[in-house]
């Protein structure tokens, strides 16, 4: 029996449930002719199934010219009269503001039944457009989606000239960070720009735009009306904005976040931070600790919790400092707002900002962990789970939440040379053989297996409905350093901010070319992408994590160096795993010389230090359990690679920063 025979025998039975499931299933296998998904349809839209399948089936039967009279009646009963008189009213409203807005030049709106388009909901959130000329529905449309498409800002010579924008998220994302002309002495409105008049009129049934006409920033523009762009507001209306002195940005001023996210140790998160300083867009400082910010945070939340107890006995506070003062009378004092108050307080790092830019700055935040931990479970059905409790506490970190609009990037270094890299760091540099400075603080640090860790660190796998991953993108180190004008200017694009003199080079507070860490090297110095640090890593371990992650080396375009990229057996894991030597000697130091001559045995005559042959055993013992680990890793991740996070929901490859092959002075880095 056909699947789609279940579902009528069900509908028979009057087994409503089990006949939703039924016709759902049928829809999902495909294989129906148009007069069975017609069917399935309405039935799942008259007995309560998920409608948003019988709507997608009733809108794609329409575009293929199946039953166009039956599902377009059905849909505008069942989707679009329901709403019809919310969306009038909606436009009536819009036009009675625009008509009183002074720089709207045209008031012919025409009646709310001529609008050359029905917007027909979806969701919650979106639409489905039908163009009553064409007869036509077009692709489904979410207004609020929190994307920014364009590169708005990418010149700042003159008032932004932004066109056809339908977007509500990305006209209040242009509203609030152009600056008022008032602010910056000289003519600065938003110009929106729409080819069609009638195209717009039909938007304002959807967009409320009453919210955008306060502080008349905008000018509105139509077809040829495009001429007039820039208006002479002194010559045309005798507003001279030159006769107002700067003001300088101040804390509420800024609504945007670029997180500059820490994918792991050694991917080039400080050659990045040197090409953003001294931006003149930008609140910028180098990478921070998480716990540190915090910390900072919640005293501020202090010292401002103490200064209201003493307004309160009739003591007003005086903080000693402009932004402080600021920030604590805004009234709503966030974590976002002291969190700016921090970095504008940072005179050495705000050299470059300009106050008298048409935008308001970005923040650009890059917090840090000690130490990214993440962990694979099994989620059944041959998926794996990926869990980061570093992740989750950005993703619930009330700075985060408070800024409404967030662009975040993820720099990325070839895996097996940025594992080899920290393992160089952990021995060279914090002496993790023997290590008495952390002795001494009661600490006994071992080295880590960066090969594993490098394995289960898959941060560049995103939830698309993460709202901090929503409008994010992966860049890689080695096109920063060989093709940097053709990366930067796609990542100032991505960002949208301008490609400013300052991304030219590398610097700190300003100063160029400063080696900003101990074995990083100056400026846009290619010596680091051809490193392979050798010395830290055997090709077995390489190969290893190229094989664990040979999805991430494909999408991101990196060639396999150590795995050949054919089919992996039990044995060849194995293989590799017993080819650990290097890294395993490592680790076996660290534990001889920084735990085991701390560690004693409790024998019937008292408690005494293990001796040398002991310690071998204790150390072949730690061995042998890294190597249980990686073998279970490799073999867990030689089926089918599916993550979902902790909620079930499937992860994907955070998109690639595209590059302009007209400016590739290199060929791409493979």
């Amino acid at each position: 029996m056909q699947t789609i025979d279940i579902a009528r025998r069900c509908a028979q039975l009057n087994a409503a449930a089990d006949a939703n499931n039924a016709y759902l299933l049928a829809i999902h296998q495909g294989g129906l002719t148009p007069e069975e998904r017609l069917e399935a349809a309405v039935y799942l839209l008259r007995m309560g199934g998920d409608y948003k399948v019988a709507y997608t089936q009733f809108a794609a039967l329409y575009g293929e010219g199946q039953f166009r009279e039956e599902c377009l009646d059905i849909m505008t009963q069942a989707f679009y009269e329901p709403n019809v008189k919310l969306m009038k009213n909606r436009y009536e409203k819009n036009c009675a503001a625009l008509k009183k807005y002074p720089y709207l030049f045209r008031t012919d709106f025409p009646p709310f039944e001529e609008l050359p388009l029905r917007f027909f909901p979806f969701d919650d959130n979106g639409y489905l457009p039908f163009d009553l000329q064409k007869q036509s529905f077009g692709g489904y449309v979410n207004f609020n989606h929190p994307v920014v498409s364009r590169n708005f800002f990418k010149d700042l010579e003159n008032p932004i000239l932004a066109r056809d924008v339908y977007s509500r998220y990305e006209l209040e994302y242009l509203y609030d960070n152009v600056r008022p002309s008032e602010d910056i002495g000289r003519e600065n409105h938003l110009y929106l720009h729409y080819e069609s008049w009638e195209t717009f009129c039909a938007h304002l049934q959807v967009l409320n735009v009453r919210e955008l006409l306060k502080q008349k920033k905008i000018v509105f523009l139509f077809g040829e009306e495009l001429s007039r762009y820039p208006i002479d507001f002194k010559e045309e209306y005798g507003i001279d904005y030159s006769q107002y002195p700067v003001k300088p940005i101040g804390v509420k001023d800024i609504h945007r976040l670029i997180w500059h996210t820490q994918l792991s140790s050694d991917n080039g998160g400080d050659f990045f931070n040197e090409v953003f300083d001294n931006h003149p867009n930008l609140l910028y400082m180098p990478s921070m600790m998480l716990d540190h910010v915090e910390e900072i945070i919640q005293q501020a939340k202090d010292v401002f919790a103490d200064a209201d107890k003493h307004r309160a006995a009739g003591n007003m506070p005086n903080f000693g400092n402009d932004l402080a003062e600021q920030c604590y009378w805004s009234g709503n004092r966030t974590d976002k707002d002291i969190l700016v108050t921090l970095f504008m307080l940072q005179d050495a790092y705000m050299g470059g900002l300009d106050n008298a830019a048409r935008i308001a700055p970005a923040l650009f935040f890059q917090p840090h962990f000690a130490h990214l931990d993440y962990d694979m479970a099994h989620g059944g059905r041959d998926r794996t789970v990926l869990l980061s409790e570093q992740y989750e506490k950005i993703r619930s970190s009330p700075v985060f939440k408070a800024f409404k609009y967030v662009k975040t990037f993820t720099p990325l270094r070839r895996f097996t040379t940025s594992a080899a890299a920290t393992f160089r760091w952990q021995i060279e540099k914090r002496n993790l053989l023997k290590n008495e400075e952390e002795k001494k603080k009661g600490k006994l640090v071992t080295a880590s297996d960066l090969s594993m860790d490098r394995v289960l660190n898959r941060s560049f796998m995103i939830d698309p409905e993460d709202r901090l991953y929503k409008d994010s993108v992966l860049v890689r180190f080695e096109d920063g350093k060989t093709n940097p004008e053709a990366t930067f200017r796609a990542l100032a694009a991505f960002l949208d901010i301008p490609y400013t003199e300052s991304m030219t080079y590398c610097s700190e507070k300003g100063v160029h070319d400063v080696i900003t860490a101990e074995g990083n090297v100056a400026g846009f110095d290619t010596a680091t992408v051809y490193r392979t640090y050798d010395e830290y890593a055997t090709d077995e371990e390489r190969a290893y994590i190229e094989f664990c992650l040979r999805d991430a080396y494909r999408f991101y375009g990196y060639d396999f160096h150590y795995y050949d990229g054919g089919p992996v057996d039990e044995a060849q894991i194995e293989k590799w795993v017993e080819g650990f030597t290097k890294i395993n000697k490592f680790i076996a130091l660290s534990w001889k010389n920084n735990v085991l001559p701390e560690a004693t045995v409790v024998w019937e005559d008292g408690e005494k230090p293990i001796n040398e042959d002991e310690k071998e055993t204790a150390v072949s013992k730690i061995i042998e359990k890294y190597d249980t680990v990686r073998l279970k890793l490799a073999k867990r991740l030689m089926g089918n690679l599916y993550f979902i996070n902790k909620n079930g929901q499937p992860l994907r490859m955070m998109p690639r920063l595209e590059l302009d092959p007209a400016l590739l002075n290199q060929p791409l880095y493979r």
